[in-house]
């Protein structure tokens, strides 16, 4: 795809945010691409915008498109995107405006990264500590934006292109280079620790840039079937800390503006789950969804609140539990301990209070069959109620081998997405779209 940044009207929204740094910075209605790619102040101005971006633009898709089609959100609008997606299977076209905003978002967010990537380091005025960090979060959000189109897409490009046609690789070749930059990430922290000066100028208090790297690397790497590193980085993320995007009025949280906003869409009842995997008195539910509760079409809706309650909520860049889960579910795929996979489950069920972000489960223990099988069902269960509306469950219900489309639409409608006609008719490297 040939992306454009547009990296003028970016800089002069941003460059604001850099100024309290004393910066010298010229008029930034003037600012030019070279200036963006070439100066300290452009360099910076950057990197706040790319995380920006997703944390807006990015989250926007990720949490809303493939939570349609995991069955977690129900589209209610009669625009017929809405419908489409709703539909999912081969009523779901090539057409369809979600899908393309879901790949062109993650194209724009790549394009970002790599000039980030290219460039920064030859900027000559800025100190190798503000550095390292600036080229540890483009490795991590070019990581995201990759894992995200490999979630969605059985091929996409490694890199953007603003000159000619992007090629495409299989998706397993897509995770293997989010896990090769995150990689790369973490080493550019290790040897040269993220300054004071990156958390100050670009990244502000909340975004915990080293424990992110260790659970996106988790996260990514169990998506992608390696399961020791999963388990190796899980357990370095410190949980006693947090990670997340802060949002205010003028940059506001997504989640609270699709669903208690627009309200093209609304939650399923119970998590979107069928019975079998809800379990009744799980005080999540009461974290995440609030009344009134509707019928639609004979599918129960609730009212999202959580991390969607204001336009000021933070939303989590990762869960502490998450966190455990990935541990359990990589133990029991390495053929490790039942006991240590079942003690991390029992954490998550059995939390009564002391989240960091106040999702706790408070379930009695898992009293089902102690085996590997079983065990993982477990898993995906507390992942589907834990992790809602993260844009994981899609991907889950595949690594976890779930009902498949057509014939069982009760967690997923798709098992791929088609590539958008854009892409098709502008590149001639475009793969064939999957059956459904």
């Amino acid at each position: 795809m040939k992306t454009n940044i547009l990296y003028r009207s970016l800089l002069s929204i941003l460059i604001l945010t850099a100024s309290s740094c004393e910066l010298d910075q010229s008029n930034p209605n003037s600012a030019t691409d070279q200036q963006v790619l070439n100066t300290r102040e452009g360099v910076i101005a950057l990197s706040i915008g790319l995380r920006q971006f997703y944390s807006t633009t990015g989250l926007s898709q990720v949490m809303l498109t493939p939570t349609v089609t995991a069955r977690e959100v129900k589209g209610i609008a009669t625009f017929t995107n809405t419908l489409e997606l709703e539909a999912g299977g081969t009523a779901l076209p090539t057409a369809n405006g979600n899908i393309l905003s879901y790949w062109s978002t993650m194209q724009r967010e790549m394009g970002m990264c790599e000039n980030i990537i290219a460039n920064a380091p030859k900027v000559a005025n800025i100190e190798p500590a503000l550095l390292s960090g600036i080229m540890a979060q483009a490795y991590l959000f070019k990581a995201i934006s990759l894992a995200s189109l490999a979630a969605a897409f059985e091929q996409a490009n490694l890199n953007s292109s603003t000159t000619e046609p992007v090629q495409f690789v299989p998706r397993a070749a897509v995770m293997a280079e989010a896990i090769r930059l995150l990689d790369l990430g973490i080493a550019t922290i290790t040897t040269n620790p993220a300054s004071a000066a990156f958390t100050n100028l670009v990244s502000g208090p909340d975004f915990d840039l080293k424990n992110t790297l260790y659970a996106y690397q988790a996260r990514i790497s169990l998506m992608a079937g390696d399961n020791q590193k999963a388990l190796t980085n899980a357990n370095l993320v410190d949980l006693s800390k947090t990670s997340k995007y802060s949002y205010t009025t003028l940059s506001p949280n997504p989640l609270y503006t699709i669903y208690n906003v627009t309200r093209s869409y609304r939650p399923r009842d119970n998590f979107g789950l069928p019975a079998a995997l809800y379990e009744a008195g799980d005080k999540r539910y009461s974290f995440y969804f609030t009344t009134p509760r509707d019928i639609i079409n004979t599918d129960p809706v609730v009212i999202l609140t959580g991390f969607a309650a204001s336009q000021t909520t933070s939303i989590p860049l990762y869960l502490t539990d998450e966190i455990k889960l990935i541990k359990a579910e990589a133990t029991l795929r390495l053929n490790g301990s039942l006991t240590t996979a079942l003690q991390l489950i029992n954490e998550v069920r059995t939390q009564t209070s002391g989240d960091l972000y106040g999702v706790n489960a408070g379930l009695p223990a898992y009293t089902g069959a102690v085996t590997k099988d079983d065990l993982l069902l477990e898993v995906y269960k507390q992942r589907c109620t834990e992790l809602y509306l993260s844009g994981l469950k899609w991907e889950d219900t595949r690594r976890f081998g779930r009902p498949v489309p057509p014939a069982n639409n009760t967690e997923r409608n798709r098992i791929f997405y088609p590539y958008p006609d854009q892409e098709r008719l502008n590149n001639k490297n475009t793969p064939a779209d999957p059956a459904i």
